[in-house]
Formats: structure tokens, sequence, C-alpha cells
């Protein structure tokens, strides 16, 4: 696929995406500054790769990507929230998100806890509004309640917290990441062949890709935060501090190259190839 049919595609992928989080919003009761705090982070924008994995692995498996879109949303809804949280004091203690200030400095800390909890919940209710066979979106739940809950991103969470203050072993930190960052990557891609009607071998298959981008991705982030400083001065455990910043680098081009492999026996990944590869050369 040519880089501005990739740009283009990715750009529709992505207002698709902002006009349906927008209309989940106007559904949203008023309880003081509640919903103002969760429209806060959810519609600020950023990268939107998850709900776009969503939208694409149910355009590759067959799929219509429109009706998938509830699906995205909720990924996308569960993702926020997991931000919320990390920002506050009792975790990571972040001021600023996506270049403005983190919700909890907005709307105090209690809102932020509650906002975040709202996001969760509510991302679940989104899922079931899918117009999919009603079988489908059992999967669709089962699937994320899995991969965002303690065998999943949240455990991801609390393997972090725990290793604050000790040098993690590269296993260790390959566990970490593949929960914390990994787990919901994973999810998104197997939403859309779910939503896609999509058979075994294709979940499989786009796990597996899922699974290495989103590896690639926390590396090159790590790479990111070797570059301005931040990861040595936070003192966190990076892959860069692990394996060294070359054999870093070469990671994830092996990572990306295993995510194309992943997905050999589709017969148009073309997409997919290049979104691959740009979020293994971005440089933000």
């Amino acid at each position: 696929m040519e880089q501005d049919v990739f740009q283009q595609r990715l750009e529709e992928d992505r207002k698709l995406v902002e006009e349906a989080l927008h209309r989940v919003c106007q559904g949203w009761r008023r309880y003081a500054d509640l919903t103002e705090a969760m429209e806060y982070s959810l519609l600020a924008g950023g990268k939107r790769i998850r709900p776009v994995l969503v939208l694409e692995t149910c355009r590759l498996c067959g799929g219509d990507p429109v009706r998938a879109l509830p699906l995205a949303c909720g990924v996308e809804m569960i993702h926020t929230y997991s931000l919320i949280h990390d920002d506050l004091p009792a975790m990571d203690d972040d001021d600023l998100r996506r270049g403005r200030p983190t919700n909890h400095k907005v709307y105090g800390e209690a809102t932020a806890i509650l906002a975040g909890d709202g996001l969760l919940t509510a991302a679940f209710g989104v899922l079931t509004q899918a117009e999919l066979p009603a079988e489908r979106v059992v999967e669709a739940v089962s699937c994320l309640s899995r991969e965002a809950g303690p065998e999943g991103m949240v455990g991801g969470q609390v393997l972090d917290m725990a290793g604050e203050g000790r040098a993690l072993t590269r296993g260790e930190l390959e566990q970490l990441q593949q929960l914390k960052t990994g787990a919901l990557i994973s999810a998104a891609a197997e939403l859309g062949c779910i939503a896609a009607g999509g058979t075994e071998e294709q979940r499989c298959a786009v796990r597996e890709y899922a699974r290495c981008i989103g590896r690639a991705f926390q590396i090159q982030d790590d790479i990111l935060g070797k570059s301005v400083g931040s990861d040595r001065a936070n003192e966190k455990n990076t892959f860069v501090t692990v394996l060294g910043l070359e054999r870093s680098r070469a990671l994830v081009e092996e990572l990306t190259g295993q995510a194309e492999q992943a997905l050999s026996g589709f017969g148009d990944p073309g997409f997919l190839l290049c979104l691959a590869r740009a979020l293994a050369g971005r440089r933000s």
C-alpha cells in the first residue's frame, strides 16, 4: 500500500472513531462535573491506535468496520480510563497528558478516579450496542474484560508498581509490558476479528500481529524516552536500560518483521503492514 493511501485511510478511520466517541458522549446524563471530566480525557485526541486496529482487523477478516465502531469505542474508553488512573499521584503522578494538564489536575483526584470508573463501566455498555449477532457481542465482552482486567492491563500496572525501585530482568520487563501495554492492543485486534465473524485461525494471526506491534510500540516508546532523558531521570525500568539502545532498536525491527509475517495468510494486509512500520518508525 502506498504511503499516501495509508495516511488517507488512517485519517478516515480516526474520523469515524472521533464521530462515534462524540455520539457516545452525547448520550450521557450530566452529574456535577463527572461527565465533563470523562469527556475531557476521552475527546482529547491522541493516536487512536487501538480503535483503528479494531476497524482494520474487522475489514481484514471480511467484516464491515462501521458495525465494529461500538467495539472500537469501548476499547478507547478503557484505554482512556487507564491513562486517567495512571496519571494519579498514587501511581505515576503526572501533571501533563497530551500537552495539557492531567485529569486530576483539572478536576481533582476524587473526580478523576470516578471519571476513570465511569469510562471503564460505560465501555461494556457501549459494546452491547453493537449491531452484531448476540454470540459475537458476548465474545467481545469476554475478550475485553479478560485483557483489561487482572489477567491483562491491570495486572501489568500492578507489576509496574511492584517493580519500582529495583532493576527488572528482561523476562520480568517483557511480562510487565505484555500485560500493561500489549494486552489491550491484542484485545483491539481480536475484537475486530470477532466483529467480522473471523475464524479461530484468523484470530490467532491478528493476535500474534498485535502482540508483536504492541511490544515494538513499547520499546520504541522507551527509545523515545531515552532520547529526551525522561526515563533515566525517573529511574524507570525500560527496554533501553535492560538491553541498551542499539539492541532495542534492532528488536523493534525484528518484532515488526514478525508482525508482518503473522499476516502472511491474508489476502490484502497492506494497511496493517504500513501501520506496523509507521509505529516502529514514529518519533513521538
